[in-house]
């Protein structure tokens, strides 16, 4: 308890840094100066506040989505971009968009939800048909059908010409975020405490289904509790701020290493991981190429590859 107090205190430090990075001049002596009513005021209420608190919901549910993922499938190597779950949403979103572009956002979000159902739904029967010796396996069936959806996304956009607004989508960026742009996200914190509530049956679940049925559980409707958490958030996120490659999957992998696979104790920690990665990263890309800001897919890329890399490393083939 007293390390997760610590891991907190860090994230909280981390949001309060981020409050005050940035090109326009919000510091303590700014805000004292210009009053209520000045500018710097009037920037940390409708953007910086806005996009920490954004940071924070987007991270923390991102990785969660990836433990329950991780906690669904039954392999350590899988999470929304490496399942098709993430192209399959931005397919949503693109279809609703050409379909229905007056929809209201939360309508849209609700197709491209249903879509990263679909997609994960279709991904988990491939696995059945498909015979599986090794461990790499999964992820690189996760990548194949991802890539082939996102092809079919990419052809679409192209006919449709909204190139443009699909690459937006899947380059996951928070320098848009401003008040009334983000609000969406909370329902992410609300598919995390439903895992937080269901965590028990998860880890039930992932001993596998003849061993979820002998305590008396009903694996078919925890399967699909799973794949509804990561199906929403997955399509908040996206609908939100875009794509956020890697989180899924290395932070619930070093919370594993750390205390072990018990998902009571390890969705704070994930949490609280996910938001600290996200908040550290998104500081990085502001700070690289000041007063230019990098997109947190691009640095959240380059660090989630090297941790993915190390992961595969030191892993053995034939774990799970």
């Amino acid at each position: 308890m007293p390390a997760l107090i610590l891991a907190s205190i860090i994230t909280l430090v981390l949001a309060v840094i981020s409050v005050f990075v940035g090109v326009s001049d919000v510091s303590i002596s700014s805000l004292l100066a210009g009053g209520v009513d000045g500018r710097a005021m009037e920037v940390l209420l409708v953007s910086r506040i806005p996009r920490t608190l954004a940071l924070v919901l987007a991270g923390a549910s991102m990785a969660i989505a990836g433990l329950v993922m991780q906690m669904v499938v039954r392999n350590r190597f899988v999470e929304p971009s490496t399942t098709g779950t993430s192209e399959s949403a931005a397919l949503g979103f693109l279809v609703v968009t050409l379909l229905a572009p007056g929809w209201p956002l939360m309508a849209k979000m609700g197709v491209a939800a249903l879509f990263a159902l679909g997609g994960t739904a279709l991904f988990l029967r491939i696995l059945k048909v498909v015979p599986l010796r090794d461990v790499l396996m999964v992820p690189l069936v996760g990548i194949m059908l991802g890539g082939i959806i996102g092809a079919l996304t990419a052809f679409i956009a192209y006919r449709a010409n909204l190139m443009a607004s699909l690459l937006a989508w899947n380059m996951g960026d928070f320098s848009g975020i401003i008040r009334g742009r983000y609000e969406l996200l909370w329902i992410g914190l609300c598919c995390c405490i439903l895992a937080y509530i269901a965590a028990d049956r998860f880890t039930v679940a992932g001993m596998g289904k003849d061993f979820t049925t002998n305590l008396g559980l009903n694996y078919q409707r925890v399967m699909v509790l799973g794949l509804v958490i990561v199906s929403l958030v997955s399509a908040v996120v996206l609908v939100s701020v875009g794509a956020i490659p890697f989180l899924g999957l290395i932070v619930p992998n070093l919370v594993s290493l750390m205390i072990g696979d018990n998902m009571r104790r390890t969705v704070p920690w994930v949490a609280i991981g996910g938001a600290g990665m996200v908040l550290a990263c998104d500081i990085a890309g502001r700070i690289i190429r000041f007063p230019y800001e990098i997109p947190i897919a691009v640095v959240m890329g380059v660090v989630g590859s090297a941790v993915f890399l190390y992961l595969l490393l030191r892993t053995p083939r034939h774990a799970t």
